[in-house]
């Protein structure tokens, strides 16, 4: 199961992308049913490219919510190009998906 889904769309010159990433985004501070603490579990970097081009970088840390939502917007995509979104967690893990501007 992908861990992202996102949408981007053009209007005029600028394109909005928005996505919504299922994550834990565990600080490491909250404590369990057996009382002690969960270990951090949290995104550190989202990006996303154009054309082979980076246009958002985001460095997120542990104060994000659980499965956040991403908006922004950039200028230079038309439609039918495509916009990839990829995001590393602090345990390495990372996942990442492409997306036809419509």
């Amino acid at each position: 199961m992908a861990s992202i889904k996102i949408r981007a769309r053009t209007k005029g010159d600028e394109t909005t992308v928005k996505a919504l990433i299922t994550h834990v985004m565990e600080t490491g501070l909250r404590k369990g049913k057996d009382g002690k603490k969960i270990p951090a579990h949290h995104i550190t970097e989202v990006t996303c490219e154009h054309a082979g081009q980076v246009v958002m970088t985001a460095q997120w840390g542990p104060a994000v919510s659980k499965n956040p939502y991403l908006a922004f917007k950039f200028k230079g995509a038309k439609s039918g190009d495509m916009v990839k979104l990829s995001w590393v967690d602090n345990k390495g893990k990372s996942d990442s998906i492409e997306a036809k501007v419509k």
